[in-house]
C-alpha cells in the first residue's frame, strides 16, 4: 500500500506539471501559478483512482486546466463541470469562446455561461449556437440584452430551436402579442423558454385566467411581469387565484392579477407579519385589506419601508393613520426624493393661502416628477420665492413645523 501511495503521490505532481503547462488563456484570464487538482481524502477515494487510465485522468486534468485558465471558472466550478465535460483538444473549446465574446459577451458572462451550461464548449457555434443568437435577435433582443439573459439561463443555448424555443416563443406572443413584450419575458426568467409551456404550469394557468374572465391585456401584464408566478406549478396557481376571488378582486380589473402576483410570492409568515406592521400603526385588519384591494403592493414593501413612511407622515406631517390606508401607495415612494420636498411644498403653498385646503393628497404626491415642479414650484415662485430650495431640500426637513394634517374625502 505505501509503494501505491508514492506512485499514485507522483502521478498527481506529474498532472500538477501538465496542467501548468497550458499556457494559452482563450480569454484573458490570469493562470493560476500552483493548480491543486486533487488531493488524496481517503484510502477509498485511492483505491478508485486506481482504476481510471491515464489517459481518461490526463483528459479530466486538461478539462479542469482549461475551464479555469480559458473559461474563468473557479477550481471547485471547474472540476464539478468537468464531470459534463470531457476535452481532448482545445479547438472547438477556443472557438465557442471566440464566438461568444465575437457576440457581445463578457468574460465574466461567458464564465457564468460555461459554469451553468458546461457542454456548450462543446457545441459547434456556426451550426449550433449562430441560428439561435439569430432568432433572439430576430424577435428584438439587442446584444447586450441577449448576453445577459444567455449568463442567467445559459441552457437556452443547448435548447432545440425547432422543437422547444420556437414554439415556446409562440405561445408566449399568442398571450402578450409584441415581442417587446417577450424580450420583458425573456429578462426576467429566460427559463422560462426552457419549459413545455404548452402542457405544463404556464398553459393551464393561463387557460384558468382566461375561463374566469381575465381580460388578455392583464394576462399579458402578468406574464410579462411576474412570469415567475405565470410559470408556477397549478395547484399552487389555482389556490391563490381562489383566494384573491375570495377577498373580493374582481377578475376584469388590473388589481386581480396584481394581486394574484403579490400572494404567490409571499409566504404566509411574511403576511401575518405585515398585517401586524400596519396594526401597530392602527389599522385594522378590514383597514389593511382594504388597502390590500386598493394596491396589492402595498404588502411587498419592507417592513422597514412601511415603518419608515408612517412615522414621517403620521408623525412629522401630522397625517391620519387611517388616512393613509385609503391610498397605501404612498408608503412606496421615497421619503428623501418624493414624500418630503412634496410635502413640504405643499405645506408652504397652504400657509399661503396659495392652493385649496381640501385637496387630496394623491393628486399631488402621485404627479410625476417634471408635472410637480410645474404646477407647484415654478407656478409660484414670485409668490413664494424660496419655494425652489424648499423642493431641492436645501431647507432640512426637520425644520418645517409638525402640524400638515391632511384629511381625505
Amino acid at each position: 500500500m505505501f509503494r501505491f501511495l508514492c506512485r499514485t503521490a507522483r502521478k498527481v505532481i506529474a498532472d500538477r506539471d501538465f496542467a501548468l503547462n497550458l499556457t494559452t488563456t482563450q480569454l484573458g484570464f490570469s493562470q493560476n501559478k500552483i493548480f491543486p487538482l486533487r488531493f488524496l481524502s481517503s484510502s477509498s477515494h485511492v483505491e478508485k483512482r486506481s482504476f481510471k487510465t491515464k489517459q481518461s485522468e490526463q483528459e479530466e486534468s486538461f478539462t479542469v486546466s482549461y475551464l479555469i485558465n480559458s473559461c474563468g471558472l473557479s477550481l471547485k466550478s471547474a472540476v464539478s463541470a468537468s464531470k459534463y465535460l470531457q476535452l481532448k483538444n482545445t479547438e472547438r473549446a477556443d472557438s465557442v469562446l471566440r464566438f461568444l465574446s465575437n457576440h457581445g459577451f463578457s468574460k465574466s458572462q461567458i464564465s457564468k455561461v460555461v459554469r451553468g451550461c458546461p457542454r456548450i464548449i462543446s457545441i459547434d457555434p456556426e451550426k449550433i449556437l449562430s441560428p439561435k443568437l439569430e432568432f433572439f435577435r430576430s424577435i428584438g433582443v439587442s446584444s447586450s440584452e441577449l448576453a445577459m439573459i444567455i449568463a442567467k439561463s445559459p441552457t437556452l443555448l443547448c435548447m432545440s430551436l425547432k422543437n422547444r424555443l420556437i414554439p415556446n416563443y409562440n405561445f408566449v406572443k399568442n398571450v402578450v402579442i409584441h415581442d417587446e413584450k417577450i424580450v420583458t419575458f425573456l429578462k426576467r426568467t429566460g427559463r422560462g423558454l426552457l419549459l413545455d409551456l404548452r402542457s405544463k404550469k404556464f398553459g393551464p394557468n393561463i387557460a384558468l385566467l382566461k375561463d374566469i374572465g381575465v381580460p388578455q391585456s392583464q394576462i399579458s401584464y402578468l406574464v410579462t411581469n411576474m412570469p415567475g408566478v405565470a410559470c408556477s406549478k397549478h395547484s399552487k396557481f389555482c389556490k391563490v387565484v381562489n383566494e384573491v376571488k375570495e377577498m373580493g378582486f374582481n377578475p376584469t380589473q388590473t388589481m386581480f392579477v396584481k394581486a394574484v402576483g403579490v400572494i404567490s410570492q409571499l409566504k404566509e409568515s411574511v403576511w401575518e407579519s405585515k398585517l401586524e406592521v400596519y396594526r401597530r400603526w392602527g389599522w385594522s385588519e378590514d383597514e389593511t385589506l382594504a388597502a390590500f384591494r386598493r394596491f396589492p403592493y402595498c404588502m411587498r414593501i419592507s417592513e422597514e419601508k412601511i415603518t419608515s413612511a408612517m412615522d414621517f407622515l403620521v408623525k412629522k406631517m401630522g397625517w391620519l393613520s387611517r388616512d393613509i390606508s385609503k391610498m397605501p401607495i404612498v408608503c412606496t415612494f421615497s421619503i428623501e426624493k418624493r414624500l418630503a420636498p412634496r410635502c413640504l411644498v405643499i405645506q408652504v403653498l397652504l400657509s399661503k393661502g396659495l392652493i385649496k385646503e381640501n385637496m387630496r393628497p394623491c393628486s399631488y404626491l402621485c404627479l410625476g416628477q417634471s408635472n410637480f415642479i410645474k404646477k407647484y414650484v415654478t407656478k409660484f415662485q414670485e409668490e413664494v420665492p424660496g419655494l425652489s430650495d424648499v423642493y431641492h431640500g436645501k431647507i432640512n426637513p426637520v425644520d418645517a413645523s409638525p402640524g400638515f394634517q391632511r384629511h381625505l374625502k
